[in-house]
């Protein structure tokens, strides 16, 4: 028993995990496109609004939604999860952009 926690102690923290590119890929190519769909949402349900106002308001929802998606990518397991659901997300966002167009 003494000999197997003295082996574990010795060890050396695992590696890096080398799907960290495959998930930054993900992180910043899906997630850049899963941000711009909320922002065409916003623009097709605030129609009304004056476009100055409108503008700026889908430009400055983009970066959070990116950034928090490219920080996020990283507490999946791998970078296959990340582009599957990430890549289900987007398609689920934009159906939602299209169903909405097409209804109005």
């Amino acid at each position: 028993m003494r000999a197997a926690t003295a082996e574990a102690s010795r060890r050396k923290p695992p590696a890096v995990r080398r799907d960290w590119v495959s998930k930054t890929l993900a992180g910043t190519l899906l997630g850049l496109s899963l941000a711009l769909a909320p922002s065409g949402l916003y623009s097709e349900f605030n129609a009304a609004m004056p476009l100055p106002v409108r503008g700026q308001l889908m430009m400055w929802m983009v970066p959070p939604i990116w950034l928090g998606t490219l920080s996020g990518v990283y507490f999946f397991g791998s970078g296959l999860r990340a582009w599957l659901w990430l890549g289900g997300a987007n398609a689920v966002a934009y159906g939602a952009l299209l169903a909405l167009r097409l209804s109005a």
